[in-house]
């Protein structure tokens, strides 16, 4: 009986694993089925399907949608006529350059020139070509460059001692972009006139030096001085928007040479919240800034000692070639004496932001290296104010042809209409002169000074340039304090001062600081008058409600 009861509980036990098997086996192959769909499905996806899925802010950093086509047939015909561009290349390569490096000589160096030239045996490789839309006149290409090639390139120095010197440029690495505009587009074969050949974007440019049979290193500096030569000499030469225009067909293509067209007037105004590289102390801090980064193109501030708020408050001008490509660039060092300043931090605008004629206020969020987007580290702001004046725009878009002087726009009045050839004459700048009528209104959410659970606040208002003061009357007991005070202060020039407004706590034995406003005279010049809320910089809370009034009186002086 046992075993009969034994049989039965056993065959009822494999029958139910069989069936167990069997389910999960299909359960397990509808899975594989549905993923397979999944899998198919993804490949079918197109670009445009990817990103309506997921926002671009959620890709990781890796993820790149290329646009351009590949040119796998391109690079196989260039490996094979590459010995007979070598040839031709080198020699317009050595007499193009040449003049540039010698341009960009070194101080230390008496005579710098190419000895031998030859761009060796590996053809670069094109990784990608798009076409870029909205020239109307013409056609622009613009293709993906890649070349880690050996070719023998030596260069003939002479130092100011009479030391001459064969120096190897070895280990060449370079990856960019070149940009080919094909203009004008005419009805005679080829259907162009000329090319336009441009570096448009230098994503990479490695390379190192040697002295031939000797240690470059025996002189101090030379390396550093050779190495800052040859980049200078390729931005000058051939980076965007410097380009090289080759006629095609027979015609006049002057009007696709590099030429300014416009100024752009930057007021480096103050920065906030930088990083502490010094032990002992605080950061040094100063600004360069550049739209091409060339030494004698680039603008540096003065440097104000041992503070991470410093306040410039300095005017720069530099020229604009290309405003719908080219970007503002500002970094910010710590000075270091007599050693290599440390990039504290650096930012860009780009200069199609800007609308003509009119003044744009921005902060920039400062950041390790331009090329990383995602930096999440506080490294500080930079605070500018802009304007870009294109040349000959007419009153349209220059407002310094109206007789009243009211706006800022009139105030930086300069020659733009004789564009480069100002600088050549004497020129007169405008001094903003007039009474400027601040109103401190109220302020709210002051940080708690007091073990109550209050503060007793005043404004202590200054010019900077000046020095002139005035404070408000103390608020006892209030974290929302209303004053509704207004003072006059007579500004000799707006253009470079400062209004500060510094928050303090009133205690019985002394005060205790809370916060302050940096204000430009900038919007006030522009639009008279305005009453806004600015927030309290050094401070955790707390913002201040002002009203500002401007009385002009312009004069001007001979500079």
């Amino acid at each position: 009986m046992g075993f009969i009861v034994g049989l039965v509980f056993g065959l009822v036990v494999g029958i139910t694993i069989i069936i167990g098997f069997v389910k999960a086996e299909n359960y397990r192959s509808k899975l594989r089925s549905e993923l397979a769909k999944t899998v198919a499905a993804f490949a079918r996806m197109t670009v445009e399907d990817s990103r309506k899925l997921l926002p671009a802010e959620f890709y990781p950093s890796w993820v790149v949608f290329s646009e351009r086509q590949k040119l796998t047939w391109l690079n196989h015909h260039l490996t094979k006529i590459w010995p007979y561009v070598d040839e031709a290349a080198s020699e317009l390569i050595k007499a193009s350059v040449e003049p540039v490096l010698e341009q960009y000589r070194p101080a230390i160096v008496a005579s710098l020139t190419f000895s031998k030239l030859t761009l060796g045996t590996v053809a670069p490789q094109f990784t990608g070509v798009s076409i870029v839309e909205g020239d109307k006149n013409g056609m622009t290409m613009e293709l993906d460059m890649n070349w880690d090639g050996n070719p023998n390139i030596v260069l003939g120095i002479k130092t100011l001692v009479g030391v001459s010197l064969p120096v190897q440029v070895k280990n060449i690495g370079f990856t960019g972009v070149f940009r080919l505009i094909f203009r004008p587009l005419v009805d005679e074969f080829p259907c162009f006139g000329a090319v336009s050949v441009s570096l448009r974007e230098k994503k990479k440019l490695d390379f190192t030096l040697k002295v031939v049979g000797g240690d470059i290193s025996a002189i101090p500096g030379l390396s550093d001085a050779i190495e800052e030569t040859i980049r200078d000499a390729v931005e000058d030469s051939i980076t965007w928007p410097v380009r090289k225009v080759i006629p095609i067909l027979p015609g006049d293509y002057s009007d696709l040479e590099l030429k300014p067209v416009g100024m752009l007037e930057v007021k480096l105004v103050q920065a906030k919240n930088l990083t502490n590289k010094d032990l002992v102390g605080k950061s040094d801090p100063f600004a360069k800034m550049f739209i091409r980064p060339l030494r004698e193109k680039t603008q540096r501030s003065k440097t104000i000692n041992n503070d991470l708020n410093p306040i410039w408050n300095e005017h720069f001008e530099f020229v604009v070639e290309d405003a719908s490509t080219q970007h503002l660039v500002v970094r910010v060092y710590d000075d270091e004496g007599v050693q290599a300043s440390e990039l504290l931090g650096c930012a860009q605008i780009r200069l199609c932001e800007l609308e003509p004629g009119k003044v744009k206020d921005v902060w920039l969020k400062l950041v390790k290296d331009l090329e990383i987007q995602r930096d999440n580290k506080n490294r500080g702001e930079v605070h500018l104010e802009l304007l870009y004046v294109p040349f000959g725009a007419g009153n349209a878009v220059n407002p310094f042809t109206a007789s009243s002087m009211t706006s800022l726009e009139k105030v930086l009045k300069n020659d733009a209409t004789d564009e480069v050839n100002a600088s050549s004459r004497k020129r007169k700048d405008v001094i903003v002169r007039g009474v400027l009528s601040v109103t401190v209104i109220s302020a709210e959410e002051i940080p708690i000074q007091d073990l109550m659970g209050k503060a007793d606040p005043f404004v202590v208002l200054s010019m900077k340039k000046s020095g002139a003061k005035s404070k408000t009357r103390v608020v006892n007991d209030s974290l929302n304090p209303v004053w509704n005070q207004t003072f006059d202060f007579v500004v000799e020039d707006g253009l470079h001062d400062m209004l500060v407004l510094e928050v303090w706590d009133h205690d019985t034995f002394g005060k205790d600081y809370i916060g302050r406003c940096i204000l430009t005279l900038t919007r006030v010049i522009m639009e008279e008058e305005y009453t806004d809320w600015f927030q309290l910089d050094e401070s955790k809370a707390g913002k201040l409600q002002l009203h500002l009034k401007w009385m002009a009186q312009s004069i001007y002086r001979d500079s």
